[in-house]
């Protein structure tokens, strides 16, 4: 480039009369072929000259709000326009397995670059663009353009995903978890999560769901299954994860938007957008065979410290509590039992239980936190003979040391016998493909899923003894 410029000034110059065109042409000469190294031209950043193979990651495109989706789904205004997203935050979105502390280490290590388009040189009062293919910093807090793309070093294709336990798992464990599935599609999938398996990782946990989903569950998606929502670790039914990022932001905001919906208005259970059902066995009866239960719930730690326990909170205004919902009805007593259809209308923790134990006085069977009085005169039911007929049928013995044949009204140990046994919640799917083949939508119009988890062993079992002694 430099030559051709040296040659187009020499044309121009050289039919100049006067001897000061002749002397401005010697001066550009010599500035010209000086041996200043090009990068002085160009603006101040160095570029970063390219030491091997790069990694580039897809074009930049806005991606969907997840959270504005949610509300939408719910039945409520779409917030304002979100933040530009950030190269941080789209490196963490492209490559969810690096860890963290290795994605800021490849900002700061000035392994993060793109191309540069805007690099110019100034040449008789126009502005040329530099060299084609310079790469140039990105920096954590840079906002991404639509259609820049991002490079990384070729080397992190090389590092496991997090959190990976795939060399753990046989095919029976993996059998396992996949029976356990009642529905998928490319946004979601729903399991029936058994009794005694936690959702969720942490301290003295070997297994859970969030971890066997993410290797169990991930078929071909390049991203494992998120948990959206929680089930009690004793407690059953269906459990819904996101299997993208979008999936499971969107049903965050929808379980938001059902808790804070239900304390705004007075919508009719079912008009509401997400709706459960949870089946429960409880000793003795309520006063009504059907109500709605508006109680504050508070946190409280016990006295060795370290044990918490939800109590009915005293002032429902204050700063600790938290207002909850639920409607109940009843479906079938028998024996001092109670069969009950729960409807929560909001998502506090231990929620069901406490509501049931203090508020109804009718403590759920195998609660043996919020129902330990009750359990103290605990007397197993004797089986009917057509139920004895059947004890001597070998037991399958079940990866992750569940234990889930026993546990029923006649042991003298019962388990909970709280089991999430619908949900209904808009098609996530069907409003993806809305919102990707047209501008146009209108989510009203999104079909509804309608989510059934059979009930587990033990439940089922009680259900028929005391269906037996009706």
């Amino acid at each position: 480039m430099s030559a051709g410029l040296v040659r187009l000034w020499q044309r121009r110059l050289s039919s100049a009369p006067s001897s000061a065109a002749r002397i401005l042409s010697s001066v550009l000469l010599r500035s010209l072929c000086s041996t200043a190294p090009a990068s002085s031209l160009i603006e101040q950043h160095e570029p970063i000259k390219p030491k091997g193979k790069w990694l580039s990651l897809p074009p930049f495109s806005p991606p969907i709000d997840g959270v504005s989706v949610g509300k939408e789904l719910a039945g409520c205004r779409p917030v304002a326009e979100t933040e530009p997203m950030s190269a941080l935050k789209w490196v963490r979105r492209c490559c969810p397995h690096l860890p963290m502390s290795l994605v800021h280490k490849l900002f700061r290590l000035r392994q993060v670059v793109r191309r540069d388009q805007t690099a110019q040189v100034v040449y008789n009062g126009n502005a040329i663009p530099a060299e084609q293919g310079r790469l140039r910093r990105v920096s954590v807090k840079d906002a991404m353009m639509p259609g820049e793309v991002i490079f990384l070093p070729v080397s992190v294709q090389n590092l496991t995903p997090e959190g990976s336990y795939r060399s753990k798992y046989n095919d029976v464990e993996i059998s396992f978890v996949r029976s356990l599935e009642l529905y998928k599609d490319e946004a979601i999938i729903v399991v029936n999560k058994p009794p005694g398996m936690p959702v969720q990782g942490g301290v003295g946990i070997r297994y859970s769901m969030d971890a066997l989903a993410a290797n169990c569950l991930k078929y071909e998606c390049s991203e494992p299954p998120r948990l959206v929502h929680r089930l009690d670790r004793d407690s059953s039914g269906v459990l819904v994860l996101g299997r993208t990022q979008t999936s499971a932001t969107i049903l965050h905001s929808l379980f938001r938007e059902k808790t804070s919906g239900a304390l705004a208005d007075d919508i009719n259970v079912t008009q509401r957008p997400l709706q459960r059902k949870y089946l429960a066995l409880v000793i003795g009866t309520p006063r009504h065979s059907k109500g709605l239960i508006s109680a504050p719930l508070a946190k409280i730690v016990l006295e060795d410290g370290k044990s918490e326990r939800i109590i009915i909170a005293d002032d429902g205004k204050s700063a600790s509590s938290q207002h909850a919902l639920t409607e109940y009805k009843v479906i079938r007593s028998s024996h001092d039992y109670t069969w009950l259809e729960l409807f929560p209308l909001t998502g506090r923790k231990h929620q069901l239980r406490v509501h049931c134990a203090e508020v109804l006085g009718t403590p759920i069977v195998g609660d043996h936190k919020y129902g330990r009085h009750a359990h103290r005169k605990w007397e197993p039911m004797r089986l009917p003979e057509s139920i004895i007929k059947g004890e001597n049928i070998p037991k399958e013995k079940l990866p992750f040391g569940l234990e889930l044949d026993g546990g029923s009204i006649s042991e003298k140990l019962p388990g909970l016998h709280l089991h999430c046994k619908q949900m209904v919640l808009p098609n996530i799917s069907v409003a993806l493909q809305q919102l990707q083949s047209s501008t146009d939508h209108d989510f009203s119009k999104v079909e509804k899923l309608n989510l059934v988890a059979p009930l587990p062993s033990h439940m089922q079992r009680s259900w028929e003894i005391l269906s037996s002694l009706l």
